[in-house]
C-alpha cells in the first residue's frame, strides 16, 4: 500500500468521520495506518450497493446512501425527511415569543387612545391619532431592528447567541411594560415614558429573535443532496432536503400563527380585570422561551459567525463595478478581469454564486411591500369595516383571529395533503409560482372586502353616513370572515415561501441578514399603508379595497412575469446549498487525517521516510 493516501482513502475517511460512529473517528485518531486501509477498502464496496463506491455516497446519520439516478429522479415519489428534536424546540420557542408579542400588542390601541376614565378603558389618552402613529412607529420599528441584529449575529455573535441575548432583553421590555400598567401608576399619570421604554426595548428584543430563529431551526436539517432510501415497507422514495426545508417554515409559521391565538386571553383579560393582567400574562409565558434557549445550547448546529462577509461583499461590489458589472469577472477562474484583481484572492467561485443567488433572492423582495399592503388591511381597516356591521356580543377586533385560525387549519392541509399531491402528480409548483398565487389570494380578499364594502352602504340604517348616533348597519358581521381566510391563503403561498426563499438562497455565513431584508419588506408595507390612509374614509372605502385589489393583481403579474425563470435555476441553485456544506467538512476531514499522519508518520531517526516525501505527503493530503 502506498504511504501517501489516496483521494479515494481521504473520500473513504471523510465518510467514516462523517458518520456518527465515534469508535470509527477514534480509530482514525489512534491508528493511523489502519484508517487509511480502512478508508481504502470503504471507497470500494458498499453492502447496499455493491456496484458504487462508498466514496460515492451521503452519509445521513450514520447510513451511507446515494444520489439518484436520472430515471428514478423521474421515477421515484419525493419525500421530506423527519424534523429533528432541536427544530420541535425552537419552534416552542418561536411559538412562546409570538403568545408574548400578540397579547401584548393587541391591546396596544386602546392603552394608548383611551384614558384610565374613558369608558373604554385604556392608560394613556393619546386620541387616536396620537395611538396610530405610536403603534406605526412599534410596528416599524419591530422591522428595522432585525437588519440590524442579523448582522451581529452573521457577523459577530452567533445565530444561538443573539437570540438568548435578546430574549433576555424582550424580558425586561415585557417587565417595564406590566410596571407601567400598574393602576397606581396610570392613575399618578406617569405611564408615558416607560411605555414608550418598553416599546423600544421590545422592539430590539423581538427584531433579534425574529431574523435569527427561523434560520437556526431550518439548519438544524442535514445539509446533503437528496438520496434515495428504502422505507420499513420495501418501497423506494427520494428524500428531498428541499421539501424538508418547505416543510420545516410550514411548522415554524404554523407556530406562529397558534402563538397569535394569545390575543384571546388577553383581550379577554383587559376588558375583565385591566392592563396589569393583560399584560403580566405574556410575561410568565416568556419564562418558558428563557428557560428553553438558556438550556438546550448543546443540542443545536451552529454556524459560527463569518468575521468579514460583509467586507468581502463591498470588495465584490467595487470589483465588479469596474467591470461594468459583470459579477463573472469577479470570479478567481475568470481570466479577463479588470481593476483590482488582487481582490479576488479573498473568496472563490463558489462564493461567487452563493452571493449571485441571494442577489436574485433580493430582487424578488422588492414587490412584497404591496403585498403587505394588503395583509395590513386585516389589522387596521377590516377590523374598522366590522365596526360597522352588527357584532352582537363580539368584539369588532376579535375577526382577524379567524386569519390565524384558517392557516392553523390549512397549513398542515396544504403540506400533507396539496403538496404532497402535486409531487405525486410529478407538477413541480416551485417557489417563484407558490409566491404567484400567494398574491392572487392577497387580490381576491381586497375583492371581497370591496364588494362586503359596497353592501355595507347599501344597507340600512346608516348606509354610508355613521354618526355618534348611527354607528353600524344591519348586516351580519360574520360574513367578513371569508376575507380573513383568502388572507390567510395567500400568507400559507407567499409569505411563507418567502421565508423559505430568503434562506435556500442566501449563503451559510449570511442566512440571518437575508431573512432580515424578507422581514424589512414588511416595514416598507407599512409606509406604503400610510400613504393611502387618506383614502380610508368614508364613503371611498370600496374604492380603497378595490385599488388595492388591482395592485396586487397587477403587481403579482408582474412578479411571475419578471422571475419564473428562477423556477427552471431551482434545481442548480439547490446543489450550491449543499456544496459549500460539503467543501468545509471534506477539507476539515483531510485536515484532521493530514493531522494524525503527521504525529504518526513524522521523520524521527527510525523512520525511514525523509523529509521531502513527509513534505510530499502533507502536501497531497492538504491538496
Amino acid at each position: 500500500m502506498s504511504t501517501i493516501p489516496s483521494n479515494a482513502a481521504i473520500d473513504g475517511a471523510f465518510d467514516i468521520i462523517s458518520s456518527t460512529n465515534s469508535n470509527e473517528k477514534n480509530d482514525i485518531k489512534k491508528y493511523p495506518e489502519e484508517a487509511i486501509v480502512i478508508a481504502d477498502e470503504q471507497s470500494l464496496y458498499s453492502q447496499d450497493s455493491p456496484e458504487k463506491p462508498i466514496s460515492e455516497g451521503i452519509v445521513v446519520d450514520g447510513e451511507t446512501y446515494f444520489s439518484p439516478t436520472d430515471e428514478e429522479f423521474k421515477t421515484l415519489k419525493r419525500v421530506p425527511s423527519g424534523v429533528p428534536f432541536a427544530a420541535w424546540v425552537i419552534c416552542v420557542v418561536e411559538l412562546c415569543e409570538r403568545f408574548a408579542y400578540y397579547g401584548l400588542s393587541v391591546p396596544f390601541q386602546n392603552y394608548m387612545q383611551f384614558g384610565p376614565h374613558d369608558s373604554t378603558k385604556g392608560a394613556l389618552s393619546l386620541g387616536e391619532s396620537g395611538a396610530t402613529g405610536l403603534s406605526n412607529f412599534f410596528q416599524f420599528w419591530c422591522y428595522v431592528t432585525p437588519v440590524f441584529s442579523a448582522f451581529v449575529a452573521d457577523q459577530f455573535l452567533g445565530r444561538y447567541n443573539t437570540i438568548w441575548i435578546s430574549a433576555a432583553i424582550y424580558f425586561v421590555g415585557i417587565l417595564i411594560l406590566t410596571c407601567t400598567a400598574i393602576p397606581s401608576v396610570v392613575d399618578a399619570g406617569k405611564s408615558m415614558g416607560g411605555f414608550v421604554v418598553s416599546l423600544i426595548i421590545i422592539g430590539i428584543g423581538t427584531g433579534g429573535i425574529k431574523s435569527n430563529v427561523s434560520p437556526l431551526m431550518a439548519e438544524q436539517l442535514p445539509k446533503v443532496p437528496p438520496y434515495v432510501k428504502t422505507l420499513k415497507n420495501g418501497n423506494r422514495v427520494i428524500v428531498d432536503p428541499a421539501i424538508s426545508t418547505s416543510r420545516v417554515y410550514m411548522l415554524f409559521y404554523w407556530a406562529i400563527n397558534l402563538g397569535s391565538l394569545s390575543v384571546l386571553a388577553t383581550t379577554n383579560l383587559e376588558r375583565k380585570t385591566g392592563f396589569v393582567y393583560c399584560y403580566l400574562l405574556p410575561l410568565c409565558v416568556f419564562i418558558i422561551p428563557l428557560v428553553i434557549v438558556f438550556t438546550t445550547k448543546r443540542i443545536y448546529k451552529h454556524t459560527p459567525p463569518a468575521g468579514s462577509i460583509f467586507v468581502r461583499v463591498s470588495q465584490v461590489f467595487y470589483l465588479a463595478i469596474q467591470n461594468r458589472f459583470n459579477f463573472e469577472a469577479t470570479k478567481p477562474s475568470y481570466p479577463d478581469t479588470k481593476g483590482k484583481v488582487a481582490l479576488k484572492n479573498n473568496w472563490d467561485d463558489l462564493f461567487i454564486d452563493e452571493f449571485l443567488r441571494a442577489l436574485r433572492a433580493c430582487k424578488t423582495f422588492l414587490f412584497y411591500p404591496f403585498y403587505w399592503v394588503c395583509y395590513n388591511q386585516m389589522t387596521n381597516n377590516l377590523i374598522s369595516q366590522a365596526a360597522q356591521m352588527d357584532t352582537g356580543n363580539v368584539s369588532n377586533d376579535i375577526f382577524q383571529v379567524f386569519d390565524s385560525i384558517a392557516i392553523i387549519i390549512f397549513v398542515p392541509i396544504c403540506d400533507y395533503g396539496l403538496y404532497a399531491l402535486l409531487r405525486r402528480l410529478r407538477i413541480n409548483f416551485r417557489p417563484v409560482a407558490r409566491i404567484s398565487v400567494g398574491f392572487m389570494f392577497a387580490t381576491a380578499g381586497m375583492i371581497y372586502a370591496s364588494v362586503l364594502q359596497s353592501k355595507i352602504y347599501k344597507t340600512g340604517p346608516c348606509y354610508s353616513h355613521f354618526t355618534d348616533t348611527c354607528t353600524y348597519n344591519h348586516i351580519n358581521v360574520w360574513i367578513q370572515i371569508p376575507a380573513y381566510v383568502l388572507i390567510a391563503f395567500s400568507e400559507i403561498f407567499a409569505v411563507i415561501t418567502g421565508y423559505e426563499y430568503a434562506y435556500t438562497k442566501a449563503p451559510a455565513s449570511m442566512k440571518s441578514f437575508i431573512s432580515s431584508l424578507f422581514l424589512l419588506t414588511t416595514a416598507f408595507g407599512s409606509i406604503l399603508s400610510i400613504c393611502i390612509s387618506s383614502t380610508a374614509v368614508d364613503p371611498k372605502l370600496t374604492w380603497m379595497y378595490a385599488g388595492i385589489a388591482i395592485t396586487a393583481f397587477i403587481t403579482g403579474i408582474a412578479f411571475f412575469v419578471c422571475f419564473h425563470h428562477y423556477d427552471n435555476m431551482e434545481e442548480d441553485e439547490k446543489k450550491l446549498e449543499y456544496a459549500r456544506d460539503m467543501q468545509n467538512r471534506k477539507q476539515a476531514v483531510a485536515d484532521e487525517v493530514a493531522k494524525s499522519y503527521s504525529f504518526e508518520k513524522a521523520p524521527t531517526e527510525g523512520n525511514p521516510h525523509d523529509l521531502e516525501t513527509f513534505a510530499a505527503v502533507e502536501e497531497s493530503l492538504r491538496a
